[in-house]
């Protein structure tokens, strides 16, 4: 018999395509199919390919909402990180539309890891699939350095109204490469902890501003019970989900992945003890299932009640409900070592350098990044759900406070306090808190995160891990020695 990867059927059918009908893309289709990746019958598999095909058929025939569009018109086409913010962008969709009858938006949904592999073999590739994108801190610098995206400064300096000036100052240099801007904001970011105030009350649990990470543990651990979890924790592996928080605590805890000679560090005490005290938390007082737990999966945990703390992004409080939404408390990442600890990161928007219809992909992200967008957020969906993190009129809104007070304040700090060029205890000679600013770091980390992933599973030793890490690390580092 047979097998054929259910995942590789549609992502090959969708890498053919972008299907947008009544503006939903391919993604929007969800095929009900047992979970496990493999669709042991020939049958099965075809038959999905088939849809794929038809879809795509129904779509180049020209009918209503087609993807060609009308007579005079341009479809551009964008690939989406999955999150609640791109979900609230399509939503909104219609309102840009009605103002800009001649462009269509054709919007890609993928996951994070998804994104980042089909983004990245866009640009590198200068293949031209997409028209514009969401990229973050980590690739920007990266690829305007490559010429891969396109300077938005000009754009930017067309419209008299985008005030460029009110970017937030740290999350404006982070998307920046020569002092202009290669991509503008969607939302900005650091880290915090949210904790259900109810929940740690009940045990007299009073959080700090500003807690250590031995403080956040013996908390977790005094809540945690068979119905709630004390603390959730990333554990699924990638660099931008495992790493990112895992990362803040190595820092905080002295560690860093280079010397300033570009020897791998992973095998130092320092990075020792935060892997041992992150996978030893999650033991613990962590949620179930660990190893498969995201960003998306401690948010659902956190929101139904399953889980009293959660270290996360700053943007997480913005799509909190009911009782998280209400009886949350917020505090500032914590710390071992150093005074912050928080991250820096946004979700932007960019143009490939190859798309040939920059002025559209531009006239799209003018309107999803403005002042005006911000309050179309807050008017159409409700006040928590605009996009923090981006600007500084943001947080003069009287409405947006209303809604956002709580976590406003930690999340502007935080972005101010996280110092890219100084993320831990020692020098280094790289840029990033989460992350380390050079293009091996993708595959690297990845790399790494799947050793760290085997010690939460129980699979393997912590030193064993490092050891494993540091080799990896080591063998990215020799290309930089002697630069």
């Amino acid at each position: 018999m047979s097998t054929l990867s259910f995942d590789n059927v549609v992502n090959q059918g969708l890498a053919l395509y972008e299907f947008r009908k009544g503006g939903r893309s391919m993604t929007d289709y969800k095929l009900r199919l047992p979970v496990g990746g493999l669709v042991n019958a020939r049958s099965t598999a075809m038959a999905v390919l088939g849809l794929v095909v038809a879809l795509v058929g129904a779509a180049c025939s020209g009918g209503a909402g087609g993807g060609g569009g009308t007579a005079g018109s341009t479809t551009i086409t964008m690939a989406a990180v999955d999150n609640p913010q791109m979900e609230d962008l399509a939503k909104l969709l219609p309102n840009f539309e009605s103002a800009h009858s001649n462009i269509h938006v054709n919007i890609v949904t993928l996951p994070e890891d998804q994104l980042r592999q089909q983004v990245t073999t866009d640009v590198a590739a200068k293949s031209g699939r997409f028209d514009l994108f969401t990229e973050g801190t980590y690739e920007v610098p990266i690829w305007a350095k490559n010429g891969w995206i396109v300077d938005l400064t000009p754009y930017i300096a067309k419209d008299a109204s985008y005030d460029p000036g009110d970017l937030i100052p740290g999350i404006k240099g982070a998307l920046s490469y020569k002092g202009d801007l290669y991509a503008v904001p969607f939302y900005g970011e650091s880290s915090m902890l949210m904790y259900r105030k109810d929940l740690l009350s009940a045990k007299g649990i009073t959080m700090p501003d500003h807690p250590t990470w031995d403080q956040v543990a013996a908390a977790a651990n005094a809540v945690n019970s068979s119905s709630v979890s004390g603390i959730c924790l990333r554990g699924l592996p990638g660099w931008g989900e495992q790493l990112a928080p895992l990362d803040t605590v190595v820092n905080t805890f002295g560690g860093r992945w280079f010397d300033q000679s570009w020897n791998a560090q992973l095998t130092s005490p320092a990075w020792h003890d935060a892997l041992s005290f992150y996978v030893n938390l999650l033991k613990s007082a962590g949620e179930p299932g660990a190893g498969n737990a995201g960003f998306t999966e401690c948010l659902n945990a956190y929101n139904s009640g399953k889980v009293a703390m959660w270290y996360d992004a700053t943007v997480g409080a913005s799509n909190f409900t009911g009782t998280a939404a209400t009886n949350s408390g917020y505090a500032y990442a914590p710390t071992k070592l150093t005074p912050y600890s928080g991250w820096l990161w946004s979700w932007a928007l960019g143009i490939p350098s190859t798309s040939t219809k920059k002025d559209a992909a531009w006239t799209f992200i003018d309107w999803a990044t403005s002042k005006d967008y911000i309050k179309l957020v807050g008017t159409k969906l409700g006040w928590s759900h605009v996009p923090p993190g981006t600007r500084t009129s943001t947080y003069a809104l009287s409405d947006y406070q209303a809604a956002a007070g709580g976590f406003a304040q930690v999340t502007l700090d935080s972005i101010a306090h996280a110092d890219v060029m100084h993320s831990t205890v020692d020098p280094v000679p790289y840029i990033g808190v989460q992350y380390v600013d050079i293009p091996e770091f993708q595959q690297l980390g990845d790399q790494v995160s799947q050793e760290f992933a085997k010690v939460i599973a129980g699979n393997e030793s912590v030193d064993q891990a490092l050891q494993k890490a540091n080799a990896l690390a080591a063998a990215v580092g020799k290309a930089y020695q002697g630069s």
